[in-house]
């Protein structure tokens, strides 16, 4: 709630009381320095700058440009920033809730005779349906109501098969509310033909990169054609925070988590809200953390379906085999699973499926399947 006993109307609060709020108190007494920033700053380049400050202000020179968000993102994800955080300059109360999501803690806004506003737009939302900075998304409320309803759905698969399980998924529990995450990849093709005899209208996400193989967009291609799959959604990075956060293009070698992030990550958190359920074709086979694989299962309190959890290799193969689906063209060359170009190379174990992506580094998965907590 917008709060004034801090700060005149020009500096309302948007997250903390007068007594909640330590960085507010020590700056009323004369404590600790400000920093100004322009929301068009590079987060890397004021690191040294905003670590000890008490408090940042990030200036809006026009409401409706956007970069001052992105810029409370990075120094509170990227940076570990945790003072006091204010937007200040050109902002409209229709801004408020986002302010407030992406870290603000306070506003000072260049026009003053807007309190009534501000303090409604604030108080328009009680939930909200994807995470941001403040991790509150409406699903984390909805988590203990699902957790019955994952081991009630797990238990009802236990005995179904792929077929059935996609079946029930698509036309009965998440009718019209589902959607597919596929990459294009080695094994693709198997689910995606399910899916097609199912309901070849069902939405089917597929993270375009710009990182990707030549190939497997043309596989994207070709399948999506061939399967008559009609629904298939080219998700994107931002165009602003590739710019910004790789724009030499080698974000991927230095920091390649946050390359995923970036890149894979947050595109798809953007879209998730929009469903109530994901399907993915992780299996059980593939080691590591989808060892003990469930059908059904909760991320960051939104429900993962992977209907080929507990499928071999074998079955996977007979499957391409009886139906003479195409193969992603890499898969010949000894690519066994197939991610971006700058970090996947052919199999270095033929026992491991996986065994070509992330060489040489303990990192064994993008993050679009983790723990909020785990997230770059």
């Amino acid at each position: 709630m917008l709060d004034t006993a801090i700060e005149t109307l020009s500096g309302h609060t948007l997250g903390h009381t007068a007594s909640t709020d330590p960085q507010a108190a020590q700056l009323a007494s004369g404590g600790g320095h400000i920093v100004e920033l322009s929301g068009d700053a590079d987060w890397r380049d004021v690191a040294n700058d905003v670590r000890d400050a008490i408090q940042v202000d990030v200036r809006f020179g026009k409401f409706s440009d956007g970069r001052g968000f992105t810029l409370a993102t990075q120094l509170r994800t990227r940076l570990g920033y945790n003072g006091r955080l204010r937007a200040v300059g050109d902002l409209i109360p229709d801004q408020a809730q986002f302010l407030r999501r992406v870290g603000f803690d306070a506003i000072s806004p260049d026009r003053t005779d807007l309190e009534a506003d501000w303090t409604r737009a604030l108080d328009r939302f009680s939930v909200v349906y994807q995470p941001a900075n403040d991790h509150a998304p409406v699903a984390r409320e909805q988590a203990i109501s699902q957790t019955p309803i994952v081991s009630e759905l797990n238990a009802r698969y236990r005995e179904s098969d792929a077929m059935s399980i996609l079946t029930d998924a698509i036309t009965n529990t998440w009718k019209g509310k589902i959607a597919v995450l596929s990459s294009f990849g080695a094994e693709t093709a198997v689910g995606l033909h399910m899916i097609s005899r199912i309901d070849s209208s069902t939405p089917v996400l597929f993270l375009d990169t710009g990182r990707h193989f030549a190939q497997t967009e043309q596989y994207q291609r070709q399948l999506s054609e061939q399967l008559g799959l009609s629904n298939v959604r080219l998700i994107q990075p931002d165009a602003i925070e590739a710019a910004r956060e790789d724009a030499d293009s080698k974000l991927w070698k230095t920091d390649p988590d946050a390359c995923c992030a970036l890149r894979k990550v947050r595109p798809l958190n953007n879209v998730l809200g929009e469903y109530d359920a994901l399907i993915t074709g992780r299996k059980q086979m593939h080691g590591g953390t989808r060892v003990s694989l469930p059908v059904v299962e909760t991320i960051n309190a939104r429900i993962r379906v992977n209907p080929l959890a507990a499928w071999s290799q074998a079955e996977i193969e007979n499957y391409f085999d009886h139906y003479d689906l195409p193969r992603h063209p890499l898969s010949e060359m000894g690519y066994s699973s197939i991610g971006c170009w700058t970090c996947t190379r052919p199999a270095t174990d033929a026992t491991s499926v996986r065994s070509g992506r992330w060489v040489g580094q303990e990192k064994t998965e993008c993050g679009i399947h983790a723990p909020l907590e785990a997230e770059h």
